[in-house]
């Protein structure tokens, strides 16, 4: 029996899986050793996940979260987990991993997240061999659902939106510069802020401006990461995350200006990643 986990800081999806498929599921909040000791972490999964495991018990748990790249931080969550399952066999990984696993499975390929932030990797089928720097919300994350809203941002308050869009922004909204310096300048997770104006951008992808920015971001996106792989347009390239999942479409229009060819696109990894390690047991 295994138990795996797709984390993020909101949420976390479990499943149990053995070689028959998913036995059960759970969820829970988010888990980020950026932000909680062990202790934080333990005492959470012992008041959410135990009690929808039903006494099942996993002789590998493999954890993939954000904020968990640095084997300190990996640590944090693993002593979390041994108190709950101290017999186990415990993995903690990065979600690019994640991506990339749930993503290619066990063939080679370049694995991409674009979610409120952005990410890529290339993947040999077993592991990941090279992974262009993803500078975060400020300086890079192109492509993501932040990066789209900051650049939606930028075009209202510099008054470059068409007059129905600025207009429609504002009845949608009903906000100022004030009050969106205070969100990106002084409040917690401008990233998160910013890509919660995909919404409107989703519902106004038909517009020619809007789908031309929509266009645009994915361009940038491809520009700073998956043309710098090597032999890039002989890989397959697949997509994670909701930005992906819900402009598929358009992503897939621009890739193809790229010479890029598209392969899986999903909304979570969690689907994938339980393929993945069924697969493994029943090898």
């Amino acid at each position: 029996m295994i138990l795996i986990a797709d984390s993020g800081s909101t949420k976390t999806a479990w499943r149990l899986i053995d070689s028959e498929g998913v036995t059960g599921q759970a969820h829970t909040p988010g888990i980020n050793p950026y932000y909680q000791n062990t202790d934080e972490i333990a005492h959470m999964l012992r008041e959410e996940l135990l009690p929808q495991l039903n006494g099942e018990t996993p002789q590998e748990v493999y954890f993939y979260g954000a904020g968990c790249s640095a084997k300190d931080k990996q640590a944090v969550v693993a002593a979390a987990i041994r108190e709950h399952f101290p017999k186990a066999q415990i993995n903690v990984h990065h979600d690019l991993e994640a991506a990339a696993r749930a993503l290619c499975g066990h063939q080679e390929g370049i694995a991409c997240i674009l979610g409120t932030g952005s990410n890529s990797c290339l993947y040999d089928g077993e592991k990941i061999i090279q992974n262009v720097p993803n500078l975060g919300f400020i300086l890079g994350d192109e492509g993501s659902g932040g990066y789209m809203g900051k650049r939606l941002v930028q075009a209202f308050l510099n008054q470059e939106l068409p007059q129905d869009i600025h207009q429609a922004f504002m009845d949608r909204y009903n906000t100022n510069r004030d009050e969106i310096v205070d969100h990106v300048y002084r409040k917690p997770y401008p990233n998160r802020y910013m890509a919660a104006y995909a919404r409107f951008l989703s519902d106004h992808r038909a517009h020619p401006y809007i789908h031309q920015l929509i266009s645009q971001c994915f361009a940038d996106f491809f520009e700073k990461t998956v043309v710098k792989y090597p032999d890039y347009q002989q890989k397959t390239t697949h997509f994670v995350g909701s930005i992906a999942f819900y402009f598929g479409d358009i992503l897939r229009t621009v890739a193809q200006q790229y010479g890029i060819t598209v392969g899986n696109i999903l909304e979570s990894p969690i689907a994938g990643l339980s393929l993945y390690h069924q697969q493994k047991i029943t090898v």
